[in-house]
């Protein structure tokens, strides 16, 4: 199990950009209005933002690190790091972390580094940059996580399209050898790859004309090979076997308990998942901040816009401890604790 602590690495800032524009789900009208009524009740997902055509999920990463930058007072020649979490680049290739690295400025010594993940993203590639960083030889590192979710959902998919939202997110780390200690425990399970996918476009299944064919799947489900596939059911029954347990497993690693933090980050997968989470861990409303009804399921970036979203003030005042749990595509999942002290945390970005 890969369970370790990371040491002498502070988040330093966190900031968080989203489309303008805002859709409702009681607007979905590919399905009847009960339907979406049920939908609302059960996924939690009344409104969320959507990026307009030409916007990239960099153009969202790129204006929430303008915004932190310019409020921590970095030097840009400081940073020596940048990895950006995102199932969406820019392009297939190169990695879109080395477009970002020549357009917010930073030096040619800056490392740049693209990780393919979702859901979890945010916790995985919080403990990539971290290791990274704590032998101390990198000082200051920028994490970009994000995607454009609704490029890739079928409009005429009642399984995908009214869960899905668009966010782009930074996080700024620096070496620090009083900094808190960062316990993680990180899992996969590929033999559900299937669960969420986009079957074509890859190496595996290259792109042809049939990908775009819309093909019937079900009442109220159509889609192409092209558009992402969701099983709900899967991802339900994995989310309520294996996040417990990981969470319950590291606090145990760090010799922690559940009473010991200010506030539940959970992914903001959909209400009913979340909410049985919390039951099952017997976490109280208030220490559970929800977005999802807001912003919909945005993928790796909604545990850092939940925090910016619900906490800022807070996480700007004092010091927060938080659990972080994040679960999703791959199959893939984890738990990280962290600590905050007064950080610079920006209003939500909109653009």
């Amino acid at each position: 199990m890969a369970q370790f602590t990371i040491h002498n690495i502070r988040i330093k800032g966190m900031a968080a950009a989203v489309p303008k524009k805002e859709v409702s789900n009681w607007d979905y009208n590919w399905i009847p209005k009960k339907d979406r009524a049920s939908i609302i009740k059960n996924i939690g997902v009344e409104k969320k933002r959507v990026a307009e055509k030409g916007t990239t999920t960099s153009d969202l990463c790129f204006a929430a690190t303008e915004k932190l930058l310019d409020e921590l007072g970095w030097e840009r020649n400081e940073i020596q790091a940048l990895v950006f979490v995102t199932q969406s680049g820019d392009y297939l290739i190169p990695a879109t972390s080395t477009i970002m690295q020549d357009r917010l400025g930073l030096p040619h010594t800056c490392m740049a580094l693209d990780i393919n993940l979702g859901c979890s993203g945010y916790v995985y590639g919080l403990s990539v940059l971290g290791g990274l960083m704590s032998s101390g030889q990198i000082q200051k590192a920028l994490l970009l996580v994000g995607d454009l979710s609704n490029i890739t959902s079928s409009y005429r998919d009642k399984s995908t399209y009214p869960l899905f939202g668009d966010s782009g997110t930074v996080t700024a780390l620096e070496y620090d050898k009083n900094a808190p200690a960062i316990p993680f425990n990180l899992q996969t399970d590929g033999s559900g790859y299937k669960a969420i996918m986009i079957p074509d476009g890859g190496v595996r299944n290259l792109f042809s004309r049939k990908s775009l064919d819309i093909k019937k799947i079900s009442d109220g489900i159509y889609r192409s090979r092209m558009h992402v596939v969701l099983d709900g059911i899967e991802v339900f029954n994995f989310s309520l076997r294996e996040v417990v347990p990981n969470i319950k497993k590291t606090l145990a690693y760090a010799n922690r308990s559940i009473d010991d933090f200010d506030y539940y980050i959970f992914h903001q997968a959909n209400r009913i998942i979340n909410e049985t989470l919390r039951k099952m861990m017997k976490l109280d409303k208030e220490k559970v901040p929800f977005t999802i009804h807001k912003f919909g399921n945005t993928s790796g970036a909604s545990l850092p816009l939940t925090i910016v979203s619900e906490l800022r003030e807070k996480i700007q005042g004092g010091r927060l401890k938080l659990l972080l749990s994040a679960f999703g595509i791959g199959l893939s999942w984890g738990t990280a604790f962290i600590e905050t002290d007064r950080i610079v945390c920006p209003e939500i970005v909109e653009i």
